[in-house]
């Protein structure tokens, strides 16, 4: 089962939907089996990799607001996150450019390394403070994931992957997502927003049921009143050849 997630690294909403999200995948029966996608979306692909105001200043210019409304609305995120064990730092958090962080990312899940990575980049914005849009930042999370140090600081001064980014976000476009996190689970069925872990559930569920059916088995031996039990009871048929009928529990 294929499981696609547009998101951005400095999106709470990103960061809280994925617990929600990894709660629903704990439900399923094998979610071994389960392929997540990272998709690029970046929330504000003009920003500088470093911007003179800090998170509640660039919020409050976008949004027409004051830095006073804007703080609070942070608390209140804060507040949310913490209720499934994350951690939010706005007061020292570093906004920046995410580009090369979502580069980045399409490297890691070249090496099945997506999610891992995806979670530090996660930890590493909103509650450890640090800049996902300085290089050698970037490159130290990409060792903690187990990528390569070469590697990872040959691609990061190149252009790699950087189509792919933009590939993912005109597809964004073209299927209509204005806003992350956006779920897309086997190209069928998609959730918007940090839906509750239930939805999440039910959804995950509803696809591996439709992936995974039940086939009746056929064969001409097939005895239509074949002995079972329900409800608590055994009983033998009533069309049983013995003519007898009896129960037990």
């Amino acid at each position: 089962m294929k499981v696609e997630v547009w998101t951005d690294m400095v999106c709470p909403f990103c960061y809280i939907g994925k617990r929600h999200l990894e709660a629903g995948l704990a439900k399923l029966a094998h979610p071994e089996a389960v392929n997540m996608v990272y998709r690029s979306f970046e929330l504000d692909p003009d920003m500088e990799v470093n911007p003179s105001d800090d998170v509640y200043g660039l919020a409050a210019a976008k949004k027409g607001s004051t830095r006073e409304h804007m703080k609070a609305m942070q608390v209140m995120i804060s507040k949310r996150a913490e209720q499934v064990g994350l951690t939010f730092n706005y007061d020292t958090a570093k906004p920046t450019n995410t580009f090369n962080a979502h580069r980045l990312l399409k490297y890691a899940m070249k090496w099945g390394k997506g999610d891992d990575l995806m979670e530090r980049l996660y930890k590493a914005y909103f509650t450890d403070s640090l800049h996902l849009g300085d290089i050698d930042t970037l490159v130290e999370i990409a060792v903690q994931s187990g990528l390569s140090r070469t590697d990872t600081e040959a691609i990061l001064a190149s252009n790699q992957f950087g189509d792919e980014v933009r590939a993912d976000e005109l597809e964004a476009s073209r299927l209509g997502i204005r806003g992350v996190p956006f779920f897309v689970i086997n190209d069928k069925y998609a959730i918007s927003g940090a839906q509750p872990a239930e939805v999440f559930i039910e959804a995950l569920q509803q696809a591996w049921k439709e992936e995974n059916p039940f086939v009746s088995f056929q064969s001409a031996s097939l005895d239509p009143d074949a002995a079972l039990c329900e409800e608590g009871s055994c009983e033998v048929p009533k069309n049983s050849t013995d003519g007898n009928k009896s129960s037990s529990r």
